[in-house]
Order: structure tokens, then sequence, then C-alpha cells
């Protein structure tokens, strides 16, 4: 009797054991599955009420071991200047004086909504203010050209992103340096060296990412004609947002590149990597009508900004507890210069446009914008005949 209950106790501890170990395989895959919907979410998030989905695009990506690039004409990327490649890191340039370089791909980019992840490091000998001077992330329709706006041509056309280390405009104190800051050219707005881009900047944001001991990244994000730049830039792996700027509107089929310069002054300038995903963002029937294609980049609103923004000094901002004196604006010479734009007033008419801002200014967006108002401003809008007195 007492060998048949241990003939029959063995089956019962295998059946055990194959119970545990279907239930643990099991209990793997549903964590596993768990997992996957947990990295599907977070790859995946709203843009202002609209699901986003994101897809990382290799032939716009650049990682580690960056096969060929710059040694094979089958790779994605082409090197230009004083570039070098490494196991490591790809660098644009040495700290070493007058230098430039450059890396770009060799594909246009047709993504109508897209979120480019940079990872970065600068780093050199020289002390505060005693380095430079920084590079620069595009989406541009020319590529593989050289020139004064770090490392890249002036006059360009599209999208450029600078993270620039040296301020060169003396008197100016309002900006704080490391600074990052956006610009769109179209073809003819010149990047202006000695104000460190002010008169064209979009948006800046102030940005420490010299001689740090942990990864720094930036992400430029265009969705829904809207640009954003976040940094990643202290350690914490949390995004920290820079500028935000809707109607940004940037033509399909331009190229991605990044580049560097070093004048008197240097750095190491060093691209870990680039990863570009796609958004996939959904639109509604009249969103993909009123979706135009461009041809060339632009802002909305811009020449109006720009005539706004000149009636205060560039740089200008009050304490919050100062308040700007009241100012009268004429916006006529506006219309003449709006016209090219589209708007094109009557023949018969003359608009008259009185503007009165009391403002007080505790932050400036951009140089394109004004300071923002605490106090609501006044405005008078007349109409009346050219014959008219």
């Amino acid at each position: 009797m007492a060998a048949a209950v241990r003939k029959k106790a063995a089956p019962q501890r295998f059946n055990g054991l194959y119970r545990f170990v279907f239930n643990r395989q099991a209990g793997l895959k549903m964590l596993f599955l768990i997992s996957v919907c947990f990295v599907f979410v977070a790859r995946s998030g709203g843009e202002e009420g609209h699901q986003t989905e994101e897809f990382l695009k290799r032939e716009f990506s650049l990682t580690k071991p960056y096969q060929g690039v710059g040694s094979s004409s089958s790779s994605h990327w082409e090197l230009l200047g004083n570039a070098m490649v490494s196991t490591q890191q790809l660098r644009l340039t040495p700290d070493m004086q007058s230098k430039q370089g450059a890396v770009w791909n060799r594909t246009p980019c047709f993504l109508r909504d897209w979120e480019l992840q940079v990872h970065f490091k600068v780093h050199g000998q020289g002390k505060k203010n005693l380095n430079g001077d920084g590079f620069a992330v595009w989406y541009t329709r020319e590529r593989m050209q050289t020139g004064p706006v770090f490392g890249n041509k002036d006059n360009f056309t599209g999208l450029g992103v600078f993270v620039d280390t040296y301020p060169n405009e003396e008197k100016q104190k309002e900006r704080l340096f490391p600074l990052v800051l956006a610009m769109v050219g179209n073809g003819s707005l010149s990047y202006d060296h000695e104000r460190d881009g002010r008169p064209t900047e979009l948006g800046s944001c102030t940005a420490l990412v010299r001689n740090l001991n942990h990864d720094s990244f930036l992400v430029v994000r265009y969705v829904r004609r809207r640009l954003t730049v976040m940094i990643d830039i202290d350690g914490k792996h949390e995004w920290r947002d820079c500028l935000d700027v809707p109607g940004v509107r940037l033509p399909l089929g331009y190229y991605f590149g990044v580049s560097s310069v070093t004048g008197d002054l240097s750095d190491n300038h060093d691209l870990i990597s680039l990863k570009l995903y796609q958004l996939t963002v959904e639109r509604s029937e009249e969103e993909e009508l009123l979706d135009k294609e461009v041809f060339i980049p632009s802002v909305d609103n811009w020449e109006l900004l720009r005539v706004l923004d000149q009636a205060e000094p560039m740089g200008t901002v009050s304490p919050p507890h100062l308040t700007s004196p009241s100012l009268s604006l004429s916006l006529s010479a506006v219309l003449d210069q709006a016209e090219p734009m589209g708007t094109v007033s009557p023949p018969h008419l003359t608009l008259s446009l009185s503007l009165s801002l009391s403002l007080q200014c505790w932050i400036r967006l951009s140089p394109w914008a004004p300071c923002l108002p605490l106090t609501s401003p006044s405005l008078s809008l007349s109409l009346r005949s050219a014959g008219s007195g």
C-alpha cells in the first residue's frame, strides 16, 4: 500500500511543478504584454486633444556605431569640414580655433509632423565666456554648404535651432548664455551675428550645457504647424520647455543636418545621436482642407509682429513692478508691408489704425513679439475714403 501511495505522489508533484511553470510563463507573458502596452502608451500622446503616435525613422536617424558615416556612399549621412566620427561620438568641431564641421542627411524628408531628438555634449578647456561658438540643428532646403551661421550658409531657407554658447552683443544683459534659440529663414533673411540672432529669433531660453557630467538632450518638435523646442540638461530625464511657436509653416522635402563652428574661442561640439520620429496626428476633413502645401518657409503674422516689436527697443524688459509709458503707434505702413503677404487694401479706402498700449513687461517671448501685456490694450479703427479730409 505504501508503495502504491509513493507511485501516485510522484505524478502529483510533477503536475504541481507543471502548473507552477505554466502559470509562471503565462504571468511573464502577461507582464511582457503589459510592458509593451505601457511603452506604446508612453510613446503615444495627445497633441491639443489629438491622438499622436511616434515611429522611429532610421533613415533620418544617426546612432552608434555610426556605420559607414563619412566613409561610405551608401550611408544616409555625409560629413563636411572638420567633422570626425569615432566609436563614441561624432565630433563636429574639436577644441581648436577656426574650425567648422557638419553632418547632413542625404535624403529629403517628406514627413508632415515629426520630432527630432538630439543627444549632444559641449565641453572644453575654456572658462566661462571664453568658449565658443556653439552648434545648430537644421531643417533646410540647402545642404552641405559652409558659412558663418554656426558653420552653415547665411540666408538659409528653412528652420535653424541654435545652441549659442558665446554672447557677441556686449551691451545686452537680458539674455544669459549659453542660449537656445530658433529662426525660420526664407532665403533672404540674414542671421545677425553681432546681435546673436536677436532680430529674427522666434524665441529662446537659457541652457547651461557646457562641461556637464551627465547627458544633455534637445528635442525639436513640429506638429500641426507648431514648433516646440524642449531641453533635458539637468540629468533628471525630464523635458523642460524652451519655446513654443504656433503658425510656423515649413515645406516638405528639406534636409536635416547639424553643424558647428569655432572662432578665436573654441569647444568640443560632440553629437552622440539623432533620432527622428514620424508623428501620426489625427486630423479632421476640415483641417486637411485648410492644411495647404507650403512652398516658402514663413511664420504667421510675421510683418505685424516685427513692427510691433520695433516700437520697443530690442531686449528691453521691465521688472514686474515697473510699467512702461503708454505709447501711440501708427500702423499705416504695415499695410504696405503686408501687401506682398496677401493683405491688400481697396484702392478707394484708407485704413487708419491707432493702437495705444500700456504694457507691464515681465518677460519677452521673442523679438518678433512685444512684451506680455498685463493690462488690456486699447484699439481704435476707422475707415475713410481716399478723397475725404
